[in-house]
Parts: C-alpha cells; sequence; structure tokens
C-alpha cells in the first residue's frame, strides 16, 4: 500500500480523487442549499394558493354545514398539511386537520398571536416553528406556518393558518443528496479506472525509464528505451536515448584521458604527488611510492609519509598560493622539488609537487669535474717537463751532446705519454658512448692466457717476479669473445700486476667455471689494494694511497678502459684482496652453449 502511495499512479489517481471530491462536495452544497431554498419558496406558494382557495371556499359556503366544507377542504389538503380558520382575537372559526395533536398544535399557533392578530390583506406572514408531531407522540418536528389574511363575508377580517411539516422538503433534500453521493461513488470508480489506465499509458513508460537509468548507474551504458510513442513521453525517451549515447561517449573519453594520464605518470622518470587542502596524498606514480618508501626512514615527522623540509614548502603552496621551487638534500639524495597549487574555479583545493632525482647528475657533475682536474693534472707534469727541457735545448743549456741527447729522450717518453693518455681518452670516450665494435669469435681460454703468459714471460724476468698459469679446465673451453680486446684488458691487468709486485713474488693466471660463466684471474702477491679502495679502482684517473702511484709511464685509464670492455662483452671485472697479500682482479665470460 505504502508503495501505491509513492508511486505517480497513486499520486494521480489521490490528486484526481481530491480534486473530483472538492469539485462534488462544492457543488452539493451549492445545489443543496439551492434545493432547501427552492422546495421551502415550492412550499410557500403551494401553502399560499391552497391557503387563497380555503378563503375563498370559506366564503362561498357561508351558512352551509360545516361537513361539507370539511369535505371539499380534506381534499384540497394533504395528509401533510393542515389549516385552521381564525379571526383577529383568536377564536378558531374553522379547523382542518386529519392527524392527531390536533389541540397541542392549535394552541401553539393560537399563542403566536402576532400571526393573525392583525391581519391586513396582501400581507401573508411566513414563520417555521417547531410543533408536536402529526403521526409520532411526543416528538416534535418542523412545520412551515403561513398566515394569509382574508376578508370575510360578513366583512370581518379573518386568517386562514396553514401548517405543513417539513419532512417532505427534508426527504426531497435526502433523496438529492443520495444522487450526490451515487454520482461521488460513480465518479470514484471512474476516476480510479482512469488513472491507472492513465498510468499504462504514462507511468509505465516512467518504469521502464526508471530501471534504464538504474543500468545507467551502474554503468551499462547501452541501455535503449524503445520510442512507441510521440508524444512528450516518447520524446523523453528519445532524449534518454541521447543522454545515454553521449554519457557513454563522455565516460570512454575520461576513461582514455585517465588511462592516458595514468600512462604518463607511470613512465615519468620523476615522481609524481597530488596533495588534498588538508595536505593528504590523492595520487601517485609508482616513482613517488618508491620515493615515499625511501622516505620513511629518514622522515622525523611519522604522522606525515614527507620530511619536514617538503612539508614546510607543500603548506606554503597551498597557505599562499605560490609556486615553490627548490633544491634539497634529503638522506644523501639531491632532488629538485617544484610544488604549484592546484585551483578549483577560485579556490585552492590541493597542489601537486615533482620530485626530480638530481642525484646522478651531482655525481656526473663531480666526475666531469674530477675528471677535468685529473686531467689537467696527468697533463701538466709532462708539458712542464717538455717545456722545461726544451727551453734548456733552446737556451744552450746543455754542456755535451750527452746531456742534449738525454733532454731529448724525455721530450720524447712523455710526448708519447701524453699521446698515449690522449688515446686512452679516446677510447674511453667512444666505449661510453657506445661506438665500440666487437669482432666476436670462438676463443680457447687457455691457448688466450697461455699466450699471455709468453708475452710477458721476458718483463716478469726482468722484474725478477715469477708469471704462471694455473687451471684444471680442459684446453677445448672455448668462448665467444674479441681476441684483440681482451688482450687489451689482460696486457694492462698483467703489466700492472708485474709493476706493483716485488722482486721475488709472482704472478699467477686462472681459469674457473661457475654458473655458466668463465672466470679469468689475474692475481699477484704485491703490497695489494687497501679494502676501503677496491670498489673505486675502476675509476678514471682513482689513485690509491700506496697501489696506485702509477709510474713507468701510466695513464690512470687502463682499468676503466677494462671495465668498458668487459661490459660490452656482457661481463664483468672484479677487484678483491688476496688470501694473504696482493689483489686478484676476476674477469667474467658469459660460456656459450652452443660451442662448449
Amino acid at each position: 500500500m505504502i508503495r501505491i502511495w509513492n508511486s505517480i499512479v497513486g499520486k494521480l489517481w489521490a490528486t484526481i480523487l481530491l480534486l473530483v471530491s472538492f469539485v462534488l462536495f462544492i457543488v452539493t452544497l451549492l445545489l443543496l442549499e439551492f434545493l432547501d431554498n427552492f422546495h421551502t419558496k415550492q412550499a410557500e406558494e403551494s401553502l399560499q394558493r391552497e391557503a387563497a382557495t380555503i378563503s375563498k371556499i370559506v366564503n362561498d359556503r357561508e351558512g352551509q354545514s360545516v361537513n361539507s366544507i370539511h369535505v371539499i377542504i380534506d381534499d384540497i389538503l394533504d395528509k401533510e398539511t393542515n389549516a385552521v380558520v381564525v379571526d383577529p382575537q383568536g377564536i378558531v372559526l374553522y379547523s382542518f386537520h386529519t392527524a392527531n395533536s390536533k389541540e397541542e398544535i392549535e394552541e401553539k399557533l393560537l399563542s403566536e398571536r402576532n400571526l393573525f392578530k392583525t391581519p391586513k390583506i396582501g400581507q401573508q406572514i411566513v414563520k417555521e416553528m417547531i410543533l408536536p408531531s402529526l403521526t409520532e407522540n411526543e416528538v416534535m418536528e418542523q412545520y412551515l406556518i403561513l398566515s394569509y389574511p382574508y376578508e370575510a363575508a360578513s366583512g370581518e377580517l379573518a386568517s386562514v393558518l396553514m401548517y405543513q411539516s417539513l419532512d417532505a422538503v427534508h426527504r426531497t433534500t435526502k433523496s438529492t443528496t443520495n444522487i450526490v453521493f451515487l454520482s461521488a461513488f460513480i465518479a470514484f470508480i471512474l476516476t480510479t479506472f482512469f488513472a491507472f489506465f492513465l498510468s499504462t499509458r504514462i507511468t509505465l513508460p516512467l518504469r521502464k525509464m526508471k530501471q534504464a537509468a538504474f543500468e545507467l548507474s551502474k554503468g551499462n551504458f547501452d541501455t535503449h528505451l524503445p520510442v512507441a510513442q510521440k508524444d512528450e513521453i516518447g520524446q523523453l525517451a528519445t532524449a534518454f536515448n541521447q543522454m545515454g549515447r553521449q554519457l557513454k561517449y563522455n565516460i570512454e573519453l575520461i576513461k582514455q584521458e585517465k588511462e592516458q594520464l595514468s600512462s604518463i605518470l607511470t613512465s615519468m622518470t620523476d615522481a609524481v604527488i597530488t596533495f588534498n587542502q588538508d595536505y593528504s596524498i590523492l595520487l601517485k606514480n609508482p616513482q613517488a611510492e618508491l620515493l615515499l618508501k625511501k622516505w620513511y626512514g629518514y622522515n622525523e615527522k611519522k604522522n606525515h609519509p614527507l620530511p619536514k623540509e617538503v612539508f614546510h614548502m607543500l603548506e606554503h603552496a597551498i597557505s599562499f598560493s605560490e609556486q615553490v621551487e627548490d633544491e634539497l638534500e634529503l638522506g644523501g639524495q639531491f632532488y629538485v622539488i617544484s610544488i604549484s597549487p592546484l585551483y578549483s574555479e577560485n579556490r585552492i583545493r590541493g597542489a601537486v609537487a615533482v620530485f626530480r632525482d638530481m642525484t646522478e647528475q651531482h655525481k656526473l657533475d663531480k666526475l666531469r669535474s674530477d675528471f677535468i682536474a685529473n686531467v689537467s693534472h696527468e697533463l701538466r707534469t709532462p708539458i712542464s717537463m717538455l717545456q722545461g727541457y726544451s727551453e734548456a735545448i733552446i737556451d744552450d743549456v746543455v754542456s755535451s751532446e750527452e746531456e742534449r741527447m738525454e733532454m731529448v729522450q724525455i721530450i720524447h717518453d712523455e710526448s708519447k705519454r701524453m699521446s698515449r693518455l690522449v688515446t686512452d681518452l679516446l677510447n674511453i670516450a667512444r666505449m661510453e658512448s657506445g661506438h665500440i665494435q666487437l669482432h666476436r669469435e670462438p676463443l680457447s681460454a687457455v691457448d688466450f692466457l697461455n699466450r699471455m703468459v709468453t708475452k710477458f714471460s721476458q718483463v716478469a724476468k726482468d722484474a725478477e717476479v715469477d708469471l704462471s698459469l694455473q687451471t684444471t679446465e680442459l684446453p677445448s673451453l672455448l668462448v665467444k669473445a674479441d681476441e684483440d680486446r681482451l688482450e687489451q684488458v689482460f696486457t694492462n691487468l698483467i703489466d700492472n700486476a708485474i709493476r706493483h709486485t716485488p722482486n721475488g713474488g709472482s704472478v699467477t693466471l686462472g681459469i674457473y667455471r661457475s654458473d655458466g660463466m668463465l672466470d679469468l684471474t689475474v692475481s699477484d702477491t704485491g703490497v695489494g689494494i687497501p679494502e676501503k679502495d677496491l670498489p673505486f679502482v675502476f675509476e678514471r684517473f682513482y689513485k690509491a694511497d700506496k697501489a696506485r702511484t702509477r709510474g713507468k709511464g701510466g695513464t690512470g685509464l687502463g682499468l676503466a678502459i677494462a671495465k668498458n670492455i668487459m661490459e660490452a662483452h656482457n661481463g664483468s671485472i672484479l677487484a678483491t684482496s688476496g688470501e694473504v697479500t696482493g689483489t686478484v682482479f676476476i674477469c667474467s665470460l658469459p660460456l656459450d652453449p652452443s660451442i662448449n
């Protein structure tokens, strides 16, 4: 029942029913009032005509018997109408009463002396009175009283008092009321019928639209309403279908833009975080998630994931509606931070922050400056020597041809050293830019190392160092590599090992196989490299306190070139301390299963 009253059908039915009921109520009141006045007026006119007839009959039958007059007048009066003829003194001349309560009624009428005391011809008096009932004892009813004055045959004035019960008028009014109620009932039935008929024409399409709207709210944008009418309901269905299509298009467009924005944020190398007005995080990309995890341990303000320096910048950007940019060092990392406020119309609704990690850039800048300083330092010594000895020759400072030749030899050696330095710089620059070319061919590792031992055997003898090869692998073990480039690597490693190994020491080459890799090692028994310097020995121009003095014409770029060559072979190079003394360099190359 509640569902019906909450529906359009119930509201439409109740509205029409109330409207019809209100109209019928007003019409009934007006109609009953009109009918009551009309019937009362008709009764008055009827009583007046009957009174005039009675007065005429009484005058015409003057002197005849009273019974004959009663017979005639009784035929004129109906059972609810009675009459009394009185003179001005209240003496009843004739009484035409056919019902009970005659004495009580006449007594009541005679007590109203204004009805007949001073009659005037042509001036009837109409009055309503409460008199005893004509049919029931001890019951009072409402009567319509008419006093009709006339002149009797004797010349005296008399009055005909007509009194009629108003039950007849009330019965007529009641019949009219019943008809009105019957009409109201019929109107109720018709209203209900037409209301539910309209529901099939109006509310049924609306219910379908309601169901379609719920489907749209669930994301089913392919919902379509049939357009069976050309009226407003049909136009509404057409508009609904157009709305569904437009909504689907807009949702798809928003989805594409969201996916595009998500892809852009995901592919960005910078960390992006969007904040609400209360500084809570609304959106972040994967780089920002990693950054927040990294900052978690650094952040002292545990109730917010941002470091206090960044949080102060965020507060300033949102509070003062200003873009804030700064470069900060957080946890040993350098970041360029840019925070811009976000607006919703004229109100600030948050901010977006972009974090760019500049740590590598700082390292590169430092490496660049160190590289320039190292190159300048490496070039300063040979240039100074070239300049000094050349000036000595020009100024003819030498006293003998032997001294002059010695200076020329020094100038030649230093120029060769500068040439090697420039060549190594060009090589390492070419390798780091990706322009190194490798000519890979199957190569026997054992044969290669035997050849390297043979190549440096004389140098080792001159330095009084024992150079040997130790291996348990089969001679047929092959790697796919550029032999010339590998020779460049091991030439540098073996030369360094011999130069930094004291007399009586040893340099050992080895071959080992582990996890699909072939490890070629060069170990010496020299003074070794300090543990703290081992991770940095492959950097350009890096100098250790003891081992990396690089005498005898070294450029300081050999190990950096060796590292690039090994990485170009998809391998690696590692420096570790020996078991007792010295250093072990491990060069790892991938084994090719197709040739082994």
